[in-house]
């Protein structure tokens, strides 16, 4: 679980703000990925799709579409599995040189241009990453995931309100879509209003579609808020033991800092008294 920690109506502090944030932009990216099964000629057919793979799925998977990809390297659809599992495994940079190779062949490819902006933009490279997905999109067919996963390369670069109102043209073209929901709530968590970025949470957690990335966002929100009961009952719901003791773990050390904690649920407190 990535987070951005922040005391509850106040604005981000940009220190912590300068050291996540290309952290976070991988949630938000991921967010806009495509959660189908993966499939290429040849390689086995994976029904499970890549965000509900556990750490041992993904490093196997990972093993036998290296091999693949090691084999035919201009092959567009082991390319694009391959680059996927390296982001979900946490090496950015490897997915990255794998989409680089799959654009010089595929330079057309709408899918692959976008594939390659979102590798770009998982190491930082926001500008190029504008680029490629800007020349995926097509304005006579545009492409609502293409345009989420535009206005979070544009969150991470702190241009609010162009990302946000991509993400109502997102959600234009797809309404309720979990994932558009999702970045928006992580839009606005960048930016310390937690309970907007819970309530878009919430709502992309409860619709069809949803995977295990919104509710686990929506658990880091709620933890944020120092509701870190619920917030791991959220994220233990669903993800196998080793994660999800990972990700509040992980929460528990951003909360333990400063006293973060325990200002965050005395602050609860306040505002529950002051609501009452």
């Amino acid at each position: 679980m990535t987070a951005f920690l922040t005391k509850r109506r106040q604005g981000p502090v940009p220190s912590q703000l300068a050291a996540i944030m290309l952290a976070v932009c991988i949630v938000l990216l991921a967010g806009c990925a495509n959660n189908k099964p993966l499939t290429t000629g040849s390689v086995a057919t994976h029904t499970k799709p890549v965000a509900d793979m556990n750490v041992m799925e993904l490093s196997a998977a990972a093993a036998r579409f290296g091999e693949a990809y090691e084999k035919n390297p201009q092959d567009r659809n082991t390319g694009l599995a391959y680059a996927s599992i390296l982001r979900m495994t946490g090496r950015d940079e490897q997915a990255l040189a794998v989409m680089q190779q799959v654009a010089i062949h595929h330079p057309e490819d709408r899918e692959v241009l976008a594939a390659y902006g979102k590798a770009q933009a998982a190491v930082g490279q926001f500008d190029m990453a504008l680029k490629s997905i800007r020349r995926a999109q097509t304005p006579d067919r545009p492409d609502w995931k293409l345009i989420s996963a535009e206005g979070a390369v544009l969150d991470q670069l702190e241009r609010r309100d162009e990302a946000r109102q991509l993400y109502r043209k997102a959600l234009d073209l797809a309404p309720n879509e979990p994932s558009v929901l999702s970045n928006i709530g992580m839009s606005y968590l960048l930016t310390g209003d937690l309970k907007i970025a819970e309530q878009n949470l919430r709502k992309a957690s409860g619709m069809p579609g949803a995977d295990s990335r919104v509710r686990q966002n929506l658990a880091l929100v709620v933890g944020l808020q120092g509701r870190f009961a619920e917030a791991e009952t959220i994220a233990r719901a669903e993800l196998p033991k080793e994660q999800a003791d990972a990700n509040i773990n992980y929460l528990r050390s951003l909360l333990a800092e400063d006293n973060t904690w325990a200002e965050l649920a005395a602050d609860d407190r306040d505002t529950a008294i002051a609501e009452n």
